[in-house]
């Protein structure tokens, strides 16, 4: 039994497949759209760094199931946290939340993400690759945090304002705007717009042009592309995380 066999079976919200080293990867909630909570929180982290330390991949291909990439949107019934949360619950947020994003960033080969509709819930994680396409019914928000009710610290604080630039950035932080596919690639968030039945066609395609590509071409050219985003991350990644944290303190006790 290889690596692979092992590692790609082992999460709930995360189906993998891989032919001739493209690996994808399809986020889902029991086989339909993703349903972002704390069980993807945890396991993305942990199947990025098995991902990433698997040198038989050569390109990475994240997408969604069904109509959405990432939801939904919260609500005050069912947003994370209505009560103060345990010191201990929140540093398994705070630790999960920084593999999450330095975990992907440090897959050494190139990511294409295919956004196959709305990403209302982690949407800096498709953006982070290096290429992205989108369906043409995809758009982009951060509806999990200010506007739900959390401090936007971890990680769209950073992501988002460097790719909008600072005033677009917390502008769209603020307010839960949401931007379209169109807008998205104006805007250049967005590489290339598709009918949704032909995005993955696109993302294969893509992707089987890059793995002819010599090995160590592949990982250092994904190398070089990362540093800036991870010396960031490393600047202020943690500390997004322990401002949003210390928000929370204003919650009532449990009761």
């Amino acid at each position: 039994m290889t690596a692979f066999d092992e590692y790609s079976q082992r999460y709930k919200t995360i189906k993998m497949e891989r032919r001739n080293g493209i690996l994808q990867m399809t986020l889902h909630t029991e086989g339909k759209e993703l349903r972002w909570g704390l069980l993807p929180h945890e396991e993305l982290p942990s199947a990025f760094y098995e991902v990433g330390r698997d040198r038989e991949n050569k390109v990475i291909i994240l997408t969604g199931t069904g109509d959405e990439f990432s939801g939904p949107r919260p609500t005050r019934e069912n947003r994370a946290f209505a009560t103060r949360p345990p010191a201990q619950a929140w540093d398994k947020v705070y630790w999960e939340g920084k593999h999450l994003l330095m975990n992907l960033l440090n897959i050494e080969v190139p990511m294409i993400s295919a956004v196959n509709g709305p990403a209302m819930r982690h949407s800096e994680l498709p953006l982070l690759c290096d290429i992205v396409l989108a369906a043409e019914e995809a758009s982009f928000q951060d509806s999990g945090h200010f506007v739900g009710g959390l401090m936007p610290g971890d990680g769209v604080h950073i992501v988002y304002p460097l790719l909008l630039g600072l005033n677009r950035g917390r502008y769209f932080l603020l307010t839960g705007q949401t931007i379209s596919a169109a807008e998205a690639k104006t805007l250049g968030l967005v590489n290339e717009i598709l009918p949704r039945a032909k995005l993955l066609e696109r993302a294969w395609s893509l992707a089987e042009q890059l793995a002819g590509q010599e090995t160590l071409l592949l990982r250092y050219s994904r190398v070089m592309f990362t540093e800036l985003l991870k010396r960031q991350m490393q600047e202020l990644l943690g500390y997004g995380l322990a401002l949003e944290g210390m928000a929370l303190m204003e919650r009532p006790l449990p009761a």
